[in-house]
């Protein structure tokens, strides 16, 4: 440490000459103490009022920091099930390795593919049913940045199964690959991949399509086989022409029941496999019964029908119904219910349909209305909350549209929302429109270059949902798009989410009890958030909930917990498909929640057991590392140990004012204390 003067040095030799005339003054040798007591008064008066001054000259202490770090060399390990025992037999020439490098002076950190650190080699088991090189890596750079890494040893057999490769990636250390494993291709049959819905619909028929790898097993075949809860749905059989083959079987079955359903594909075993456990994949698909209803009712056939139409049945999760009704048409009846429905042009100016288009809304289904030249603007305003429209009949204005940025209930990307002002113009009615409570603007209305705030798209969010567009020509968007950029997305992900969120039902529940998510993993702990609510729906805690678990034996699982805290976790539990039904007593009525979820084990170390040494050496290669086997760990360390690598030398300096340091403040303050006490004890004041 230093001072860094602001001003002439020679102001300090003024500071003292302050401080011993005050002294002086103050302490005159007449006193009726000792002169070793007055002295020693003096002196401390000396050294306060001295630092007080030094301290009105604004000094400047410089500090200086200077750290070393040591070199560092990262053990990166695999510690995957497929890298196994040949990786658990080289710990103990890691450790000598590990040893030989901080008796020369390196760091060695350790990092496996958990994300948790390691305490120590013997810790480290390769039972990780996944790799993701990458992410190790990545994490090497992260949790060490700014250290002195000299180099990175990445133990691995280069099979990698989940993230992206680690060749697409640049890292700045030199990776030495240490690589283990065999590279020989194994006589085996693997049953590599499956595809299928995730959701199937009650008593339809759904695909599934099984990928079947064969290596070593020129000329033969196999049987391919569906079953659900231990019985056999259908098989096949495949035959492999060479001696490594994949084959493409294609199952189809019903959705017989409700809920999740458990399949299994299986190819049963030929003789001489490397390993019979990857012969097998579950399959979960959850059937539901039936879809999202959707009514449009028009007045007169029109383009924007069929737009509207082809986005409805791109998803599907909805129905599509569709009904003309005017004059000289009249309503079809029906006894469906409805989740959703548009009125294209209804009601009109003489409100001919106004008796069942009110029948249809008595039912409280929400409404997308969709306002053209036809519309009757009174009967419309009657009709629906959403907003009121004052124009003249039959005169209609060209607009544009454009995006409010400050709307966020539907989620939308705003930057491709932009897209909308280079679409085609919409003829809307010529007039005032005046949103009512609960509504918010979704596009805005754009005359030539002016932006306007007459609303174009307006949504309702209140008790009774409704929406309104403004204008016909919605076909000539769908068009235009497709024309600038080959797709059809914009348009379409703005109708689809408006009709989402239009035909979803509020979850009206006291009781909410769910798991986290869907699917866990075998070694998740599988965690339920729980949600209860009074009459006006605020969330209130602290009743108990009995939790039960059901699997797909039948076997139950009971749980008691408080809802203080919103999360309860269970571990320990099977492979399958579990039912789960939770009970509270809420305000004094029994409240209940129920669902399902899957425990799955995806064996993906099985998946593929070749060792990719093709890999490891790209990727030394490209990082500036060089490429080892087991055997040549020895090779490694002396190559290693054998150059003369300098610690990392980084120094901060840091500026400050003494006056605003504390501990300056206290010894000042205890120099005045100690002259004060000594003064009252010597009898003075």
């Amino acid at each position: 440490m230093n001072f860094v003067f602001q001003s002439s040095p020679w102001w300090i030799l003024l500071c003292l000459l302050v401080g011993g005339f005050y002294a002086f003054l103050l302490y005159q040798p007449k006193a009726n103490w000792s002169k070793v007591a007055n002295g020693s008064l003096a002196v401390l008066r000396f050294i306060v009022v001295s630092g007080l001054c030094l301290l009105l000259l604004n000094l400047l202490l410089r500090q200086t920091e200077v750290r070393v770090e040591k070199k560092t060399v990262v053990l990166a390990l695999d510690n995957s099930a497929s890298v196994g025992k040949q990786g658990q037999g080289l710990i103990s020439g890691l450790k000598s390795f590990q040893e030989a490098l901080e008796n020369k002076g390196y760091a060695v950190e350790v990092q496996t593919l958990r994300a948790t650190p390691v305490s120590s080699l013997d810790s480290v088991r390769f039972t990780q049913k996944s790799t993701d090189l990458s992410g190790l890596l990545t994490n090497v750079k992260t949790s060490l940045e700014g250290r002195n890494v000299t180099d990175v040893v990445l133990l691995s057999d280069g099979i990698v199964n989940q993230g992206v490769s680690p060749t697409f990636q640049s890292f700045t250390f030199p990776i030495h690959s240490l690589a283990v494993g065999d590279t020989t291709p194994k006589r085996d049959v693997n049953l590599k991949t499956i595809t299928a819905n995730q959701i199937a619909y009650l008593g339809n028929q759904f695909p599934i399509q099984a990928d079947i790898l064969a290596d070593g097993y020129a000329g033969r075949t196999a049987t391919v086989v569906l079953r659900r809860g231990g019985q056999t749905l259908a098989q096949q059989t495949v035959q492999f022409p060479k001696e490594r083959a994949l084959a493409t079987v294609n199952f189809t079955t019903q959705a017989l029941a409700k809920g999740l359903q458990h399949l299994v594909v299986e190819v049963v075993p030929l003789p001489g496999e490397h390993t019979t456990q990857n012969n097998r994949k579950d399959v979960y698909v959850e059937v539901i019964d039936g879809r999202q209803r959707i009514l449009l009712v028009a007045s007169a056939p029109h383009p924007d029908i069929k737009a509207i139409r082809s986005i409805i049945e791109k998803n599907d999760n909805f129905e599509f119904d569709f009904q003309i009704v005017n004059p000289s048409t009249p309503p079809q009846p029906s006894d469906k219910k409805y989740d959703l429905l548009i009125f294209h042009q209804q009601p009109d100016a003489f409100s001919s349909s106004g008796a069942y288009l009110k029948r249809l809304m008595d039912q409280g289904t929400p409404v997308f209305w969709i306002v053209a030249s036809q519309t009757g603007t009174n009967p419309l305003n009657n009709a629906q909350q959403v907003a009121q429209i004052q124009a003249q009949a039959g005169q209609l204005d060209k607009v544009t549209a454009f995006y409010n940025r400050n709307f966020t209930r539907l989620n939308l990307n705003a930057e491709q929302m932009e897209l909308l002002r280079k679409l085609p113009p919409l003829s809307v009615p010529f007039g005032e429109v005046r949103p009512l409570a609960n509504s918010e603007v979704v596009l805005f209305q754009k005359k030539n270059t002016i932006e306007t705030s007459k609303p174009l798209l307006i949504l309702n969010s209140g008790p009774k949902r409704g929406a309104m567009l403004l204008g016909e020509g919605l076909w000539e968007w769908r068009l235009e798009e497709y024309r600038l950029t080959e797709k059809q997305e914009v348009v379409d992900e703005l109708v689809t989410k408006l009709i989402q969120f239009l035909s979803s039902k509020d979850d009206k529940r006291k009781l909410r009890v769910y798991p986290t998510q869907n699917q866990f993993q075998l070694e998740d702990r599988v965690a339920f958030e729980t949600e209860i609510y009074n009459e006006l729906y605020e969330r209130i805690y602290g009743p108990e909930v009995t939790l039960t678990i059901t699997d797909e034996k039948g076997q139950a699982r009971k749980y008691t917990y408080t809802s203080s805290a919103s999360r309860f976790e269970i571990s320990n539990l099977p492979v399958g498909v579990y039912r789960y039904a939770a009970t509270a007593k809420v305000l004094g009525k029994d409240e209940t929640a129920s669902g399902e979820f899957v425990i799955r084990d995806e064996q993906l170390e099985l998946a593929n057991t070749t060792a990719d040494f093709n890999l490891l050496r790209q990727l030394s290669q490209q990082s500036n590392g060089k490429f080892y086997t087991a055997s040549q760990l020895q090779t490694l360390e002396q190559n290693l140990l054998s150059r003369d690598l300098p610690d990392k030398l980084t120094s901060t300096e840091d500026l400050r004012e003494p006056i605003n340091l504390r501990w300056i403040f206290f010894i000042l303050l205890t120099l005045l204390a100690l002259e004060w006490g000594f003064r009252k004890y010597l009898g003075s004041y």
